[in-house]
């Protein structure tokens, strides 16, 4: 079975469930613009999918449901600021941008965080993930639910990355963010943060040797065709928010307000299973693009973790100890130790 046979499967068992559930009295017309930064063929475009359909169903059609991709309405944080503001509804965002708004977002951002899929739902659709939640409010910012964006792995064109030493003068382009900026740093990388749209030039004429992104972005962005090798550093794990506008959320009935946050979930997990089947799919396509693809030793990835653990007690002062001392925490309650 493909992923969109999963996706579909998906789609059809969570539509069940939410038919089962009646259309809510109090339901107005409405129009609700969605922004992404991503493209409409991205994982995140299933979820919008199923997330749609399920607001068809519990309003009877009531409610008119737009999405915009590739940052037609702005990037994710001038359209996050259109919502604080009451002109824009929703976007959907990775986290890491939205830490000029909430620096505590940059919790996220940390190295080698979480070790898997499994361990990143149950941190976010738990006490965490509430937890982190409850901190947007204030800045006018209501997050529905959490979508999946991925772990990231580093591309280049010099040579595998197996050890600590091997990062040593590569040229990676980073987020316009300070941790990965820190970490990247701290691994022995000359760290240039980049806008995205800039990479594949950049890896094009030479002026960066290497970038870090899932899969499925090295994938459909084809940095295969300017790069020579992958290594599965799963080196971060970055969730997206599906943000909903406070001031006009308030303006809801408390029963739109459930099919939101229903709906949202519904979308989240049809968007996982999309994410994760793709990622899958997408590995594939970079190896038969040509590609080296390695993986790196237990014992190498242990003194990768090392190197850049001080990451940690620099950030507290911007994302909050408390943030940090919190997410450990549920960490090792999730791990059972």
């Amino acid at each position: 079975m493909n992923w969109k046979s999963l996706v579909a499967a998906g789609l059809a068992a969570t539509l069940l469930s939410s038919v089962a559930t009646p259309a809510f009295a109090q339901v107005s017309e409405r129009t609700i613009r969605i922004a992404n930064g991503i493209a409409e063929d991205h994982p995140v475009g299933d979820g919008v999918e199923a997330m749609k359909a399920c607001i068809a169903e519990r309003t009877d059609g009531a409610w008119t449901v737009n999405a915009f991709w590739s940052s037609a309405l702005g990037d994710d944080l001038q359209s996050a600021q259109a919502l604080r503001s009451g002109t824009l509804e929703m976007v959907i965002s990775s986290t890491s941008p939205l830490v000029a708004i909430e620096p505590a977002l940059g919790v996220f951002d940390l190295p080698f965080l979480l070790n898997n899929e499994e361990e990143a739902d149950a941190l976010l659709d738990g006490e965490f993930g509430k937890y982190m939640a409850d901190l947007l409010p204030k800045h006018n910012l209501v997050n529905l639910s959490y979508w999946e964006n991925g772990f990231r792995n580093l591309s280049n064109s010099l040579r595998p990355v197996e050890s600590l030493e091997d990062f040593e003068g590569m040229r990676v382009r980073v987020m316009q963010n300070n941790i990965f900026l820190d970490t990247f740093q701290t691994l022995g990388t000359n760290a240039q943060p980049m806008a995205f749209g800039e990479v594949f030039t950049a890896l094009e004429t030479g002026a960066i040797d290497a970038q870090e992104n899932p899969y499925v972005t090295i994938d459909t962005s084809r940095f295969f065709e300017v790069q020579d090798y992958v290594s599965n550093t799963r080196h971060a794990y970055t969730p997206f928010v599906v943000l909903f506008s406070k001031p006009i959320f308030d303006t809801y009935s408390a029963e739109e307000q459930q099919i939101l946050v229903d709906c949202s979930i519904v979308g989240r997990d049809v968007q996982r299973t999309a994410s994760r089947a793709l990622s899958s799919e997408s590995l594939q396509r970079i190896k038969d693009a040509g590609l080296e693809v390695n993986d790196i030793s237990e014992e190498n990835m242990a003194e990768i973790r090392a190197a850049v653990a001080g990451v940690y007690e620099r950030s507290a002062a911007s994302i909050g100890a408390e943030v940090i001392e919190r997410v450990n925490a549920e960490l090792a309650t999730i791990r059972g130790e």
